[in-house]
């Protein structure tokens, strides 16, 4: 039973805490994780090199008192002072252990030195290629957001939440310009459109008749039997009323 219920838990809170994960905030903290140890190890690196310069200033101290120790044992044996010699044959002797002492610490330490170098540079490398691939699953997953997104709402259209709006939108826009249209052929088919089209016809007959009188004065157009002189010899333009009873 107890199994059961362990079994039940982990899968209720599994799937909370999985809802909850965002791939996005996880890689951004996996970096910053990554950078903030660049500086620790930088420190650490630091503190090796330190002592391997250390170690190479003790080698030489020790290389120059020995030096100076060889001078001393050499001098007080030619002035016959043996047991000064031997004082300072013993102070040789323990420097010249130290020096081979220091020589292998200094050997070790710039092994150490060199491999905690190439160590960084490894590990600066890592961070900057891990952070590009981050940045890349990072788009990778706000283009899945966004996918998700819009299926959602491809969804809802097709359920017909949305869909339907727009349709009884479309119908009354339809039927109001069907309204407006019907209301047009109304207005145009009247009496009154009928004397507007009458009025406009005669109009233009009048703009006609003097367009073509202008013609008969300038001598562009030949005299027609529907002309007559005038009292002082030109010719008089018809009218639309005496035209009219001229060719009957």
């Amino acid at each position: 039973m107890w199994q059961r219920l362990k079994r039940l838990f982990r899968a209720i809170f599994g799937g909370i805490i999985e809802k909850a994960e965002d791939p996005e905030l996880i890689l951004q903290q996996t970096i910053r994780d990554m950078r903030e140890k660049v500086p620790q190890m930088q420190n650490n690196v630091a503190q090796v090199m330190a002592t391997q310069k250390l170690l190479e200033k003790e080698v030489v101290t020790l290389e120059r008192e020995i030096v100076d120790y060889d001078a001393k044992v050499k001098a007080a044996v030619k002035q016959g002072r043996d047991d000064i010699a031997r004082t300072y044959i013993t102070a040789l002797q323990e420097k010249q252990i130290a020096l081979e002492r220091a020589k292998a610490q200094l050997e070790t330490s710039t092994r150490a030195t060199e491999q905690a170098k190439k160590f960084l540079q490894n590990y600066i490398l890592q961070v900057k290629k891990r952070t590009s691939e981050a940045q890349q699953l990072v788009n990778e997953a706000r283009a899945a957001k966004m996918q998700e997104q819009l299926s959602q709402t491809m969804a809802s259209f097709q359920v017909g939440d949305d869909a339907g709006t727009f349709d009884e939108m479309r119908e009354r826009i339809q039927r109001r310009a069907a309204s407006a249209e019907a209301k047009m052929d109304l207005a145009t088919s009247g009496t009154e459109a009928q004397i507007m089209d009458i009025e406009r016809e005669s109009l233009n007959l009048q703009i006609e008749d003097s367009l073509l009188a202008y013609k008969r004065q300038m001598g562009l157009v030949p005299d027609s039997p529907l002309s007559v002189g005038g009292d002082a010899g030109g010719e008089k333009t018809l009218g639309p009323s005496e035209r009219s009873k001229a060719l009957e």
